[in-house]
């Protein structure tokens, strides 16, 4: 099940994350998350985002898809909600076979969770396994999939051996296995 929730129209939320304080929407789906990893990914150059990996002690790498966590993503560019979408599909072909059918449905449901970015943005998947995965931007729901494939190869993208970022996954997985 997809749902999405259109942008509100206020003025961004200031981005009050630390590198050790999780931000409110974080707190609230993961009361005792704490700071598992982060780091950087550059295009040219350029900042795209900072990413932090928000995980509940006792996180467990070799299962980070059964596990609650959420990821964290602070943008250091402008970049359009409906291209940011088209490239996490392209993402999460890396991991496994998409059908038509799903490609369609999740593209879909991502476009509408996914409101262009400015520089200083923040968006938030936060993965409820069994549940769902939750989208925030600057702390306010967007969005919500209620479907644990997409969960699994969603934060794929960013955590699983067949991701484009190594060097990124390495920085985000920095905690080790287990609580660190």
């Amino acid at each position: 099940m997809c749902q999405a929730f259109p942008p509100a129209s206020a003025p961004p939320a200031p981005r009050g994350t630390s590198n050790s304080a999780p931000p409110p929407e974080v707190l609230r789906e993961l009361p005792s998350a704490r700071l598992f990893g982060s780091g950087r990914l550059r295009r040219f150059l350029f900042r795209v985002y900072d990413a932090r990996l928000w995980t509940r002690p006792g996180f467990d790498v070799a299962r980070f898809s059964m596990e609650p966590l959420a990821l964290e993503l602070e943008y250091g560019r402008s970049l359009l909600g409906p291209l940011i979408a088209e490239r996490s599909i392209e993402e999460m072909r890396r991991g496994a076979a998409i059908s038509s059918s799903q490609q369609a449905s999740w593209l879909a449901a991502m476009q509408l969770a996914f409101p262009d970015v400015n520089e200083g943005d923040r968006m938030t998947g936060v993965q409820l396994p069994g549940v769902a995965t939750r989208f925030f931007v600057n702390g306010k729901l967007t969005g919500e999939i209620r479907d644990a494939e997409f969960t699994r190869l969603f934060f794929g993208i960013w955590l699983g051996p067949h991701t484009s970022e190594p060097g990124l996954r390495a920085a985000l997985l920095a905690g080790g296995p287990g609580d660190s």
